[in-house]
């Protein structure tokens, strides 16, 4: 495992980077409601993205498990019982609907990570408790993110409140670290032990990224090669930071 250190310079362009993926996550939650395609959600973050002059990061993004399908869109945008990548499309939110959108940003060099998950007009009382304790879930792993903890302490924090919520964590895809890659060492589950892993140091920087189902968190691939939903088709849930750990407080990048 090769843990890259930014400087602060670095991390400056990620903050820059993570301002503008946050411009456009921001626009497109403006945007969301009953009738709008994900398509036009799609084209709404690439046009913030590109007015800034940075590029979106995960257009083209190369496909691990299926080389010949590279990402074809700007944003995944996940609805319902899909937990992330899906793809963009005509298909129209409705009212009802939870909906992840995730978007990369990357500016001068460095990448910028984030995502959120939204109702579509009036939820369920369950999809609304999904997204809260999500979210906080998120919040709770970034204040994990201090020198003197270690990986392990962020794994287990998001682990431990979702589960005492009654909820479930996805053990096939994790947080990350981020830089000048999308993915970059290390590998950060949303579950885990405390006091285990690597130590952690001013200059990491992670994409950490709590993932919430409300079933038994078993997953597959669709035929598109990209989305991942749950195989009982239960709702889940996606929230993502770009963060940076500092000599005090942990540092959001993608405000």
């Amino acid at each position: 495992m090769a843990i890259i250190i930014k400087t602060r310079e670095e991390i400056e362009i990620m903050r820059q980077a993570g301002h503008i993926n946050a411009l456009a996550l921001e626009a497109m939650s403006r945007a969301v409601r009953p009738g709008i395609t994900t398509k036009e959600l799609d084209q709404i973050a690439e046009d913030v993205i590109r007015s800034h002059g940075a590029e979106p990061a995960f257009l083209n993004y190369p496909n691990s498990s299926f080389p010949g399908y590279p990402y074809p869109a700007t944003i995944t945008a996940s609805i319902n019982s899909e937990l992330v990548h899906g793809i963009p499309s005509k298909r129209r939110l409705k009212r009802g609907d939870i909906i992840s959108l995730d978007c990369g940003t990357i500016w001068k060099g460095f990448v910028g990570d984030s995502a959120i998950t939204l109702p579509v007009g009036k939820v369920s009382p369950e999809a609304e408790r999904l997204i809260e304790v999500t979210r906080q879930a998120l919040y709770l792993a970034i204040d994990a993110a201090r020198v003197g903890n270690r990986l392990g302490d962020i794994s287990a924090t998001i682990q431990e409140w979702v589960e005492s919520q009654g909820f479930h964590v996805v053990r096939e895809y994790t947080g990350h670290g981020v830089g000048r890659r999308m993915h970059e060492d290390p590998q950060i589950p949303n579950w885990g032990k405390h006091n285990r892993g690597v130590p952690l140091r001013p200059g990491m920087t992670f994409a950490l990224e709590p993932m919430v189902t409300v079933g038994p968190p078993i997953l597959y691939v669709k035929s598109d090669h990209w989305t991942v939903a749950t195989r009982d088709g239960s709702l889940c849930a996606h929230f993502e930071h770009t963060i940076a750990v500092t000599d005090g407080e942990p540092e959001i990048l993608t405000l």
